[in-house]
């Protein structure tokens, strides 16, 4: 039966509908929190009704999970494009930088689900962050090990402590200067920060132990 008087929404196909379920769930998610968030809540912002929500996500935790991987994928995939797509070592600490303020400040985001979730105590969400921030100092300790001649151990640290530092540099600026402070400048002066530190390190470091 064909409706005759405009009211009726346009049948999407499966993979959009599932993008606009994906899209509601995010900014429910990210407004009210995992466990105050409801499945009915996210169905009426989507604009579906919840057997069709349930077509898609069998369970909220699958929804959550879903939104999860995507954000820690476009992480990834930023920070790789920050390593590689240049050789010079100030631009590359400059585009790392910046892929994480792009990160926080993007209203379409996952970042709240990556950096402050309030599922951290869940074993899935948990490992899925963990694996990510271990995959994301990889990459950057794989840069710094070949540039320096540091251990892979020793660049993994100096990667996770730069990593960290992004982060919650992203977080704070968010939180506080966002309306003060361009989010350029903000990650360049993070990016200056990080410079002096790592670019202390020369080409062809010692190995420990040998000489001054």
């Amino acid at each position: 039966m064909t409706a005759t008087d405009g009211t009726r929404a346009a049948r999407l196909p499966r993979e959009q509908r599932r993008q606009q379920v994906l899209a509601a769930a995010l900014e429910v998610f990210s407004t009210e929190g995992y466990h105050a968030a409801s499945m009915d809540a996210i169905a009426e912002h989507a604009g579906v009704s919840k057997p069709v929500l349930y077509q898609h996500f069998p369970g909220k935790l699958d929804l959550y999970l879903a939104l999860l991987d995507a954000g820690l994928d476009d992480l990834k995939v930023a920070s790789r494009a920050a390593l590689t797509t240049t050789t010079d070592n100030r631009q590359r600490v400059s585009a790392m930088v910046s892929a994480y303020f792009a990160f926080v400040e993007d209203p379409a985001g996952a970042f709240r689900l990556v950096f402050e979730s309030d599922l951290t105590n869940e074993d899935q969400v948990r490992q899925r962050v963990d694996a990510a921030n271990l995959t994301l100092a990889k990459q950057t300790a794989a840069v710094i090990a070949e540039d320096t001649g540091l251990s892979d151990e020793q660049a993994l640290l100096l990667a996770s402590g730069l990593q960290g530092m992004v982060q919650v540099a992203a977080r704070r600026w968010l939180r506080g200067n966002a309306t003060r402070m361009s989010s350029e400048d903000a990650a360049e002066l993070v990016t200056s920060l990080a410079w002096r530190g790592i670019s202390g390190f020369p080409m062809t470091h010692p190995p420990s132990g040998e000489g001054s």
